[in-house]
């Protein structure tokens, strides 16, 4: 895939319409950077001028502060923020939950004012204005879906509809867990969790927010973040349902649905 890093495109002297922020996952952690690939197909399909940071880019922090170091996370921050402020940034769009809360809501603090969009919000944007068509509306019409709702995106964020509304655009059936929206489960991974053994207890989270999401009897799970893709992801691995139940991101979904998949 050609995408321009925001180096070249400076260096010829253009500006992209957004910087699309890929993060730690998604340039590293192999089913994630499928999601990468997805979104950056959907951009490319409706014509949106991006750009990404490549190897400028590194960890926004995140993990380091809700570990408790927060002094890695203003050195991590403000190298970023060093990097953004020197090419103009205004606007960025992340497919992270955890990436985009800290780039909107912490990263002011240290200099850093930026228009940060999640992929969900981005996708539903792009979706009523026309400019994502899904040729395939037979990939999920009818199907039962069922959407995990990302305590980064949600509860800390506000942001329920825009994933919801995606789905919908999908012509599929939305069955909600018995949790979702302000009284979701988190996934197990958030506030670094991701990045510690468990404590103990008399079952993992993930298993518990696993097994909610089978009772919906919906053939595919959906996520917006690959810390609840990781984790949800491994909960239907422990039930040895992997081969009925399929866990997707946002992205991806509709990029099957464009007939880009």
């Amino acid at each position: 895939m050609n995408i321009p890093t925001l180096s070249e495109l400076t260096a010829r002297g253009e500006t992209p319409e957004i910087l699309f922020w890929v993060g730690c996952a998604g340039s590293y952690d192999d089913r994630y950077k499928r999601v990468t690939r997805a979104f950056a197909k959907i951009l490319i399909a409706a014509e949106i001028k991006f750009a990404v940071l490549g190897p400028e880019e590194s960890c926004t922090g995140d993990p380091a502060r809700r570990a408790g170091n927060e002094f890695l996370f203003q050195m991590q921050a403000m190298n970023n923020i060093q990097i953004l402020n020197g090419y103009g940034v205004k606007k960025i769009v992340t497919a992270c939950p955890h990436c985009f809360n800290t780039l909107k809501n912490e990263y002011p603090e240290l200099g850093g004012h930026y228009e940060v969009i999640h992929h969900s919000e981005f996708l539903q944007q792009l979706i009523n204005e026309g400019r994502i068509k899904l040729t395939d509306t037979t990939a999920y019409k009818g199907k039962k879906i069922t959407y995990h709702d990302s305590c980064y995106l949600g509860r800390a964020n506000g942001v329920y509809e825009a994933p919801r509304a995606v789905i919908e655009a999908l012509d599929a059936d939305l069955a909600e867990m018995k949790r979702s929206k302000t009284r979701g489960l988190c996934c197990g991974a958030g506030g670094a969790q991701m990045f510690k053994d468990a404590e103990k207890g008399n079952k993992e989270i993930n298993i518990e927010r696993t097994e909610e999401a089978l009772n919906t009897g919906a053939q595919t799970i959906a996520v917006a973040c690959p810390f609840c893709m990781t984790m949800m992801t491994d909960g239907v691995k422990a039930k040895e349902k992997e081969q009925q139940i399929k866990v997707k991101d946002l992205a991806e979904l509709i990029a099957e649905a464009q007939g880009l998949a």
